[in-house]
């Protein structure tokens, strides 16, 4: 399979979850606004939804894609699916009794990542009932990853990039149509999360089913494979997700903040999220299997150039995204969600926190690509120690940051983190040498500057004033939002085409 079609494939179906995500937090901000009811569910579902990203795009993808390719390219489909069994069978236990415990043990969940709430009785109790509701979708999109794993795997990339679309419907129907049945109407928010978690566990199992990798009950936890995974499971999870803990303690920062604070940092989030979800996650999901295929085969040249594609893939695209993010801040988040009770107001404090990211959304993609180049060989130590450094580091900024920037440094302290992971990495990789740059480094990043200044230029003189964007309505937002998205699009690819870049020059083989 061709990997810039693939890349294609996986970040389109992104967009398109991405897409609806956006109308499922345009609809919650039109219905609820940001407030106390928004804080609450937003924390409730924080813990929910930091799992989905160590499993779904993280941690068990790291720790279990290595291993299974290495099964499927050694020892054979039989081997293969008696894995798939003997894991699945070990998570769902134990991620069984962790729902349990979860259910049980809300109050002391929310004390410990919104410890501010207990001041505001009522504010505590809400967000007490919502853990209780989403806290199985942790068991749900748990498996959903097992699939996804095994399905990518198989070069099957579609099926699990789809997934994440029955959430936000199952959401947005939950906010738009079912809300005035409850009481108070944001527990329809849960129960639309916790169904969303059904309908993508059932779809995925599906694709398996077809596959003919539908797993099958199997108590074996001392089997040799289960152990390999549990064992480079838990570093992974560090290493690979440290900006996903860094957001949440930044919601405990958060949580003594200004009512309103947690949920400014919630919708930039989702903004930053749209290009790491459409690129980072993209391209870590097709370079994975590849990368631990080459190892596999004892292939070092081609897996460094392997990752000198993938880096050249992610500064190509993110580059341009992060500048867009800056530059567009009030655009987007006025057009998205400056409706009903969202006031001027929190689109002011929006913008700083999607500005500060913005800074290191560069750092963020790039650490999704670095990394699997040492999960791919089941390197587990370095990255884990490179994790622990950006922790500490993270948390330094959030403590310099927080006094003067408020919500806003909170984000900055994530991105410029990442970014000094990212670059931890790459030295690693080099001085390691696991990567050796390819030729012609030094002309791509002089022609991808050109671009990005002219994208830049055209964007700042096209957007009009700030003022004007509070004033529009949807009529006019909308089109002049598209245009502005267009038309950067358009500037950013003729100037690289002027400059020589061409498509095919960025054509390359999945590995067999």
């Amino acid at each position: 399979m061709n990997l810039l079609k693939a890349l294609a494939t996986v970040s389109s179906m992104t967009l398109l979850s991405r897409i609806l995500g956006f109308a499922r937090d345009a609809v919650i901000a039109r219905a609820f606004g940001a407030g106390a009811a928004t804080d609450a569910f937003f924390v409730a579902f924080k813990l929910p939804n930091l799992l989905r990203r160590l499993f779904a795009e993280g941690a068990f993808s790291q720790a279990f894609v290595p291993i299974l390719a290495e099964y499927r390219n050694r020892r054979g489909e039989e081997a293969t699916r008696m894995l798939i069994g003997r894991v699945a069978t070990l998570l769902f236990v134990v991620l069984a009794l962790v729902t349990a415990l979860g259910v049980i043990g809300a109050p002391l969940i929310v004390l410990a990542s919104a410890p501010g709430f207990s001041a505001d009785a009522g504010k505590f109790q809400l967000t007490v009932d919502l853990v209780r509701i989403v806290f199985p979708y942790i068991l749900f999109i748990s498996l959903v990853a097992l699939a996804a794993g095994v399905l990518n795997t198989f070069s099957r990339f579609s099926l699990p990039a789809f997934a994440p679309v029955l959430l936000n419907v199952a959401m947005i129907l939950a906010a738009a149509v079912a809300a005035p049945w409850f009481d108070p109407p944001v527990l329809a928010l849960a129960w639309g999360a916790f169904l969303g978690g059904i309908l993508q566990l059932a779809l995925m199992f599906a694709g398996l089913k077809r596959l003919g990798m539908l797993p099958r009950w199997d108590w074996a936890p001392r089997d040799e494979g289960v152990r390999r995974v549990l064992r480079l499971m838990g570093p992974a999870a560090f290493g690979v997700s440290i900006a996903q803990i860094s957001l949440l303690i930044n919601t405990i920062f958060a949580s003594f903040l200004v009512s309103g604070s947690v949920s400014w940092l919630y919708y930039a989030d989702r903004l930053m999220e749209f290009p790491a979800g459409m690129l980072g996650v993209a391209l870590g999901t097709i370079l994975l299997p590849s990368l631990a295929r080459h190892h596999a085969d004892d292939n070092p040249a081609e897996y460094s150039r392997l990752l000198d594609w993938g880096l050249r893939m992610t500064l190509l695209l993110a580059a341009p995204a992060a500048v867009g993010l800056g530059l567009l801040a009030v655009p987007l988040i006025a057009t998205l969600f400056h409706y009903g009770e969202f006031a001027a107001h929190d689109v002011e404090m929006t913008r700083q926190a999607l500005v500060a990211y913005a800074v290191g959304l560069l750092g963020l993609i790039l650490v999704k690509v670095l990394a699997p180049g040492f999960y791919a060989r089941q390197n587990i130590k370095t990255p884990v120690k490179i994790a622990l450094v950006t922790l500490l580091a993270t948390q330094a900024m959030n403590l310099m940051f927080i006094w003067h920037l408020k919500h806003a440094g909170l984000a900055l302290a994530i991105g410029l983190g990442a970014c000094l992971n990212a670059g931890i990495l790459l030295y690693k990789l080099r001085a390691m040498a696991i990567y050796q740059p390819n030729p012609g480094w030094t002309g791509f990043l002089l022609r991808l500057a050109l671009a990005l200044i002219a994208m830049a230029v055209f964007l700042w003189f096209a957007m009009g004033t700030e003022a004007r964007w509070l004033a529009y309505g949807f009529a006019e937002r909308a089109p002049h939002l598209g245009a502005l998205v267009g038309g950067g699009i358009v500037v950013y690819f003729a100037c690289l085409w002027l400059l020589g870049f061409r498509a095919r020059d960025f054509r390359r083989q999945a590995a067999s």
